[in-house]
Order: structure tokens, then C-alpha cells, then sequence
């Protein structure tokens, strides 16, 4: 169905196929980029982000964490935060860290972390698309998140970080890949972290604007905020400008198209903070007579159908038969753990908003999760196999959304390489 606020007139541009095409990226000089490349926004606190930011005055933090600049509000939301983003934003064109291309162009990006490589094509996609479910969403967004990043994107005038798109493989996208990977790159830096980012310059674009005219769907893997916020604001600015034509800059938003065949998923484990009122024996009682339970050699499950838990110093492997459903979410191991041990054992019933559960992305390792329990910070972690691409795709397909914190992807893109002015 079309969006809000779309006139007409815009009604005509909506296609069936997937819309996508080359855009006129901000971006930083090459021997300038590994310096203004940052983490996305939403990986990194206010500390962590100060800390990354001190001493690089380049560092695009200072616009999408701009409330490192100012330490003296106690309010993260503040107008002068917002107000700040675009001053440096405005700075950073000003000063030559972040320059218009030439031309418009879409790029193609390869991350490379250990033996792991997985390479996209950045683009600019239409808020149709999103709006009409043709980019599918499994997760719900939490409205303070939205908010925020709804002023950001409005306040800066641009989209600062991709949204993580996949699609099903497509042999005609792959062999597009293939021929640029050959050829020069743009940027080719390794992070402190050890991924390596490299970058290309696609010009001549349209082979690959018919190409993902074939993609019938694509999943927001990461980014569901930065998408929605996206969305409202070119709903905002339709609705402030009667003569639309849904063609406008502001009606595209930045992302990152990844095949599916090629995306690793990370487990997103849990920790609770205290035991529900019981002592650690009544709990593993509790929790022998609900599952499975043995002493663990290792702190990973090997695979579906169970959790490894850490308690009083010591793993056990959990087991769970397999939930027979037609519903893709309650097949899910993080579903099943919630439904049958957090909530009626911990009393953990809305995870989204429970402050005594902490989610701990498995880039951590589960010695993160060790050093939580060990340190009185949680009473019990629980290590989780992760979710598939295909579990991810089947529960958007039902048009279903994923409990909190199913999936961490790894690697992650660096924000402030190219950047979606709005106008």
C-alpha cells in the first residue's frame, strides 16, 4: 500500500521491482579515510565513543555521537546535540574531511575479518520499497531509538550510516561483483579491530540497476532503526511539500545489499542479573526439571535445539526438544528459552524493557559472559547457537517479528565512508 503522505503523483514512480540507484555520496579523501571511518552509532556507548574519538579530530563519531562534544548536558536528546551533529557535519565539508563525488555512483564493499569475506553493493534504495514490504523487517524498534535517529537524519539533512540489507543470491549481481573486485579501489584500510575494509567506484550503474530490478525481496539484517527513521522523515518532508513527486532525494535512503549465501551470524547470548529470588541450587533444580541438563566441556552449543548456561563457576548444556510449528519465531531457540526458562523461571517477562536482563553480543566470546557472572554483575549467562539467514528470512516472510536481540552480525561497516545527503 503506499505511504503516507503520497500524493499521486508519487503514487506512479512505485514499481514491482526492487528500486535502487546511484547517488552522489559524501565522502572523505582517500588518505583521509581511515581516519574518519567509525563504528556505527548504535555499537558503541558514550564513553566508548569519547574515548575511539579522543585526540582524531576526523573521527565521525563527532557526528553520529555528537554528545561527546558535549559533556556539560546531561541529556543525550538534547537540541544542542542534534545542533551539534550539523555544525560538524557542516565542519567537516568546510575543512575537506568529507567531499561530494563527482559523479553518481554506486560502490561496491568488501569486509574482510580473519578467513571470513563477505562483499556488498552500496547504494541508495526507495522508501517505497520499505513502506510496501518489498524490504522486509523481523525486528521491532524501540521508539526513544527511533526518535533520536529520526532528529539526527532530519537535523544533518542525511542518511550517516547503510542500512544491512540481504537478498537471495544472484549469479547476474555476483558476476557484476566479480569484475569490480579486479579493478582499483577507492579505499583499502585495515581498523584497529583487524577487518579490512575496501571500497570501489561504480560508475556506470545501469547493468546494476537492472540487476537488483530482479531482486523481489530483500531483509534489513541490521539497521531497522536507521531504516524506520529514514522512512519517517521522507514521510515528513512529503507531507511539508504538496508538489511531490516521490523522486525527491529525500525519498532514498542508504544501504548495503549483501548476498544471504555470504553473511556470518553471530549468537546473541543472555545474562540475567539475579536468580528470581532463588539460590543457584533451587534453580538448576528448576531447571533439570524443565530440560536436559549435563556438565559441559565447552561453553558453545554445537547446535540447534539447545543453550549452554554458566552458573556458580561452572557450564552445563541445555537441551530442548524441537518445537514442532508452523510459526518460524516459536522454532527459534531464543523463543524457547524464553518462553520456558526466563519468563516462567526468572520471571523475565518482557525482555525488551527488563532491566535485569543484559543481551551480550558473541563477538564478546564467552569469557564476556563468565566475567559478568564472576563479577556479581549477573547471576546466570546463558550461550546461544545463533540464528540462521534462513530462520531470519522465513520469520519476515510470516510477517513476524524476532524476540529482542536474536542476531549480532559480524563484521561490521564502518560509518562516514559515504554518506546520503537528503537533498
Amino acid at each position: 500500500m503506499p505511504s503516507p503522505g503520497l500524493s499521486g503523483a508519487a503514487r506512479s514512480v512505485e514499481k514491482i521491482d526492487m528500486k535502487i540507484k546511484p547517488f552522489i555520496a559524501l565522502r572523505p579523501p582517500r588518505e583521509m579515510a581511515d581516519r574518519v571511518a567509525s563504528p556505527p552509532y548504535d555499537v558503541v556507548d558514550t564513553d566508548e565513543a569519547r574515548e575511539i574519538a579522543d585526540g582524531n579530530p576526523l573521527c565521525f563519531l563527532r557526528i553520529v555521537r555528537s554528545e561527546i562534544e558535549r559533556p556539560d548536558l546531561d541529556d543525550p536528546y538534547d537540541d544542542a546535540v542534534y545542533a551539534r551533529a550539523r555544525e560538524n557535519l557542516e565542519r567537516f565539508k568546510k575543512e575537506g574531511y568529507l567531499k561530494p563525488a563527482k559523479e553518481p555512483a554506486l560502490y561496491v564493499y568488501r569486509l574482510e575479518q580473519g578467513d571470513h569475506a563477505q562483499t556488498g553493493v552500496v547504494t541508495v534504495s526507495h522508501i517505497d520499497d520499505y513502506d510496501a514490504g518489498r524490504i522486509k523487517r523481523h525486528e521491532k524498534t524501540r521508539k526513544p531509538t527511533e526518535d533520536d535517529r529520526t532528529r539526527h537524519v532530519d537535523t544533518v539533512n542525511a542518511n550517516t550510516g547503510p542500512v544491512f540489507l540481504t537478498y537471495r543470491d544472484q549469479p547476474a549481481i555476483d558476476r557484476l561483483v566479480a569484475d569490480v573486485v579486479n579493478g582499483e579501489p577507492l579505499y583499502d584500510f585495515t581498523a584497529a579491530d583487524g577487518v579490512r575494509h575496501t571500497v570501489w567506484e561504480v560508475t556506470a550503474a545501469d547493468e546494476w540497476v537492472a540487476g537488483f530490478a530482479e531482486v523481489k525481496e530483500a531483509y534489513v539484517a541490521d539497521g531497522h532503526h536507521r531504516a524506520a527513521s529514514a522512512a519517517r522523515v521522507a514521510r515528513m518532508r512529503r507531507e511539508a511539500d504538496p508538489a511531490t513527486t516521490g523522486r525527491e532525494e529525500y525519498n532514498w535512503f542508504l544501504t548495503v545489499f549483501f548476498p544471504a549465501g555470504q553473511l556470518r551470524i553471530l549468537p546473541y547470548n543472555r545474562c540475567v542479573k539475579d536468580l528470581n529470588g532463588k539460590d543457584g541450587s533451587a534453580f538448576l533444580k528448576e531447571v533439570r526439571n524443565r530440560f536436559s541438563v549435563k556438565s559441559a566441556d565447552r561453553p558453545t552449543p554445537t547446535e540447534p535445539g539447545g543453550t549452554c548456561m554458566f552458573l556458580d563457576g561452572k557450564w552445563y548444556e541445555i537441551k530442548w526438544e524441537r518445537v514442532s510449528s508452523d510459526d518460524p519465531v516459536a522454532r527459534l531457540d531464543v523463543s524457547i528459552l524464553q518462553e520456558s526458562l526466563l519468563e516462567p523461571v526468572l520471571g523475565i517477562n518482557d525482555p525488551r524493557n527488563n532491566p535485569r536482563i543484559e543481551f551480550v553480543g558473541g563477538v564478546r566470546g564467552t569469557k564476556e559472559l563468565e566475567k559478568r557472572v564472576n563479577s556479581g554483575r549477573a547471576a546466570v549467562a546463558f550461550s546461544m547457537y545463533p540464528v540462521t539467514v534462513d530462520q531470519l528470512m522465513a520469520v519476515a516472510d510470516a510477517g513476524r517479528i524476532m524476540p529482542p536481540k536474536s542476531t549480532w552480525f559480524e563484521p561490521k561497516l564502518k560509518s562516514g565512508l559515504l554518506i546520503h545527503e537528503l537533498t
